[in-house]
Formats: structure tokens, C-alpha cells, sequence
């Protein structure tokens, strides 16, 4: 059997390297999405800690030289006078109780409302704050406008500081699909000449390209994100394991049938199988799934783990496979001169292998014949089958007509009911008239089935 890479494999490689680069791109989106789901995880343990410290009492109080209420009072309401003519803040009233400060009013975002919070709090002599500064509700299209248009600029100016890094992950992807190419190629051609089994190759050939990608990813996301190490990768990576686990289950575990059919499954790449309503050639087999040529035509893409789990019959195990079909004789017929020449005829065929194995037993008193069964060993392929089933009962025919050896066929016999009406005469009287209308007329005919 002639190997797809031997034939103009350029096509071949090329859908390889394709869905290699679609593969690792969906990788890399998945891995940097779980990075920075990392990454806004511990930014929210880091705000929850803030908050803590920020709710915890001071180390002391203190008991002299304390700083009068009024003037702390003052203080603030002077700086938050200076943050209401900026917009901040509005209507700001400051509170003042044995250092405990309360803050009322409206601020116009919460960023602001948490500076005026932590201005109070760094005010010396202020022991405890209270904000009850609320925000505005209040739609203010300007103010929406120019937070998206900073988010937006400091998004487009993050690209462009990290556009170098990522164009060189890209870079370093691309190398990757090169690389997991040419060694697939080298390894395809070493394993050649050791005339390995085929599907054993293609599994050598498969992981080596897996393991190739995997470690051109790891240096494509430390290219990408300086700060990430290869152990730090593989730490994140494993905090998704269970929740990537559950949603590609279907993939694992057709990828680690494959694995199995690839390294001992008593199928390759040529054979004919049949497994449940497919029947056909297994032109390809990969890590996730099987390619089968169906006998109309059709390619069908079976999942592995359906192979696995699934009865396969493999059509074309051994080089020949037996055949059968039913013949039958008249029964004014000899019994064992039929079964001779039945036998002579098969024997005569070009398409039976192993003459001598030809079997032809009488099996059954049938409604019109003796059935007899005719077995003989064939090419184990679905077209061998048809070509010699073809030839061997053109022989059969030819050899009884020639012996003058009845096939027979079915008799049908018709009786009518008033025959006279159809131009009959009755069976009773050739020349007289017909009796009573109850009066019958039996016809036999032969007529082939």
C-alpha cells in the first residue's frame, strides 16, 4: 500500500500545518484568556486585602497633644471645597467626632469617592472614617465619553508597547509549524526504512508533532508575556485542568482511543471494516478520529472512541474470506449428480482460491426445489466478493443447463369463478354448455418469480 506522504504530500502537510497553526492559535487564545483570568483573580484578593486594611483599626490612638476636631473639620472641608470646583465632589459635608470623621454628600464616580475616603484617613489626628458619600446617578454623556476614550487609548498604547512581543510569539509559532513539519518528515522517513506497522508510525509521528507544539507554545507565551516562566504557565494551566477536563471530554477521550487504536488495533490504514452502519476502506487514521471510505463513495468521520467502545469487523484480516449462496435443483432431479456438477462449476472459476476447499452440501427440502449450499473461499475485499459470487454463478447456470439439470421456479395456478364469462369452457364437459353459475374453471400457468 502506497503511503499518502510518498504521493505529493505537499497537500497533505499543507492541511497538517494549517490546522497545527489553527490548533495552537486556539491554544494560545485559551491559555492567554486563563492567564489573565489568573491575573484578575489575584487583582481581587489583592482589592478584598486593600479593603481589609483598610476597615482594620489604627496601631494606636493617641491620648496626648491630640488634634482639635474643629481644625481637622476645617482641614477637610477646605481640600473637599477645592474638589467640588473640579467636579468631584458635590455638596460635600464634613462630620467630626472625637476623630471619627463622616463624610456626606455626592461624588461622580467611585474612584473619586474612595479619594475622598483615603484623604480623610491620612488627615493626622483622624482616627475612624465614615463614607457616606453616595454617587450620581445622574447620565452624563461627556464624562462616558472621555472614560471610554481613555480606555481606549490606554488599550490601543498597551497593543502597541506589546505589539513587538506578540509579533515575535507569532514568529515563534510559525517556526514551530516548520519545525514539527520537517521532523515529522524525518521521522516518517526512519520509521520507513525499520518497516514498522503504519499505524504505529503514524502514532511516533503524531506525538513527536504534539510534543513539538507544546514546547513551542510554553516559548511563544514567555515571549509573549515577559513576566511568565514555564513553571508559572504550567501552574495556571493546571488551575483549568478540571474545568478544561469537563468541557472537552468528548476530545480526550477520542484523542486517547486513538492513541490506543493507533499502537495495537487489529486494523490499519487499507483495510476494510465495518463497524455498526459503515462499511468501508480506512484511508486515514488521526489522534481524534478515523476516516472511512464508505463503498458508495461517501467519506465517513468516525470518532474513535465509537471504534473503541463499538464492534469492528475487519473485512479484509486475512487474504481470502469465505463465500456462500444457495442453489436449488428440481426435485425429479438427481441429487448427487447435481451436487457434482454444482461443485465441477465452482472449481472451474478463475476467482476461488483453493479449489480443493470448495464445499456443496444439500440443505433443506425447500416448497419447489432441493436448496443446496455452495461455499468457496474468495479475495477477502467487498469488490473480490461481488466479482466472484458474479462469476461462480454464471458457471452454476451454464454447467446444469448444459447437464440438463432443472433450476426450478415457481408455479402459480389460477382458479376462476364463472369461467364462461372469461371465453373459458369448463373441465367437466369439453362440447356442452356450462353448469350451475357456482361451476369452477382451473388454470395452472407457469410464471417465473
Amino acid at each position: 500500500m502506497k503511503n499518502d506522504s510518498d504521493s505529493g504530500g505537499d497537500p497533505i502537510w499543507s492541511r497538517f500545518a494549517f490546522r497545527g497553526i489553527s490548533v495552537a492559535l486556539l491554544f494560545f487564545v485559551c491559555f492567554a484568556f486563563t492567564v489573565s483570568a489568573g491575573i484578575a483573580h489575584g487583582q481581587e484578593a489583592s482589592d478584598t486585602e486593600t479593603e481589609a486594611e483598610k476597615n482594620a483599626p489604627v496601631d494606636t490612638v493617641a491620648v496626648e497633644d491630640i488634634v482639635d476636631d474643629e481644625a481637622i473639620r476645617e482641614r477637610l472641608a477646605e481640600i473637599f471645597a477645592a474638589a467640588k470646583n473640579s467636579g468631584w465632589l458635590t455638596d460635600a459635608e464634613v462630620k467630626l467626632e472625637s476623630g471619627i470623621v463622616t463624610i456626606q454628600g455626592q461624588a461622580d464616580t467611585e474612584e473619586h469617592r474612595q479619594w475622598a475616603e483615603t484623604v480623610a484617613r491620612k488627615t493626622e489626628g483622624v482616627v475612624a472614617v465614615i463614607n457616606e458619600l453616595s454617587i450620581d446617578s445622574a447620565v452624563d454623556l461627556v464624562s462616558t465619553r472621555n472614560v471610554v476614550t481613555r480606555s481606549l487609548d490606554s488599550l490601543w498604547t498597551d497593543f502597541l508597547i506589546r505589539s513587538p512581543l506578540l509579533f515575535a510569539a507569532l514568529i515563534v509559532v510559525v517556526l514551530t509549524s516548520l519545525l514539527s513539519r520537517l521532523v515529522s518528515w524525518g521521522v516518517h522517513r526512519l520509521l520507513d526504512k525499520r518497516g514498522m506497522r503504519t499505524s504505529l508510525k503514524d502514532l511516533i509521528n503524531q506525538l513527536t508533532s504534539i510534543a513539538i507544539w507544546v514546547i513551542g507554545l510554553l516559548i511563544a507565551t514567555v515571549v509573549a508575556f515577559p513576566g511568565m516562566t514555564p513553571s508559572k504557565a504550567l501552574t495556571v494551566l493546571g488551575l483549568g485542568s478540571v474545568a478544561i477536563g469537563f468541557a472537552f471530554k468528548d476530545i480526550f477521550e477520542n484523542f486517547f482511543a486513538g492513541i490506543l487504536i493507533l499502537w495495537g488495533y487489529p486494523f490499519d490504514r487499507g483495510d476494510f471494516i465495518t463497524c455498526g452502519d459503515v462499511t468501508g476502506e480506512v484511508k486515514q487514521i488521526t489522534i481524534r478520529n478515523t476516516m472511512i471510505r464508505k463503498l458508495d463513495g461517501e467519506l465517513a468521520v468516525v470518532p474513535n472512541a465509537s471504534l473503541f467502545k463499538n464492534n469492528v469487523d475487519v473485512l479484509t484480516n486475512q487474504p481470502q474470506r469465505r463465500v456462500r449462496l444457495i442453489c436449488g435443483v428440481a426435485y425429479d432431479e438427481d441429487v448427487d449428480q447435481s451436487r457434482d456438477v454444482i461443485k465441477h462449476a465452482v472449481q472451474g472459476c478463475e476467482s476461488v482460491q483453493g479449489k480443493r476447499t470448495v464445499e456443496v452440501f444439500a440443505k433443506e427440502f425447500a416448497d419447489s426445489s432441493i436448496n443446496f449450499e455452495v461455499a468457496w473461499w474468495a479475495g477477502s475485499k467487498p469488490l473480490d466478493i461481488r466479482r466472484s459470487r458474479d462469476e461462480v454463478v454464471a458457471s452454476i447456470k451454464r454447467d446444469l443447463d448444459a447437464a440438463g439439470i432443472e433450476i426450478p421456479f415457481p408455479y402459480r395456478t389460477l382458479t376462476f369463478k364463472n369461467p364462461e364469462h372469461l371465453g373459458f369452457q369448463s373441465t367437466e364437459s369439453a362440447g356442452e354448455s356450462s353448469g350451475s353459475d357456482d361451476s369452477h374453471f382451473t388454470q395452472t400457468e407457469e410464471s417465473e418469480s
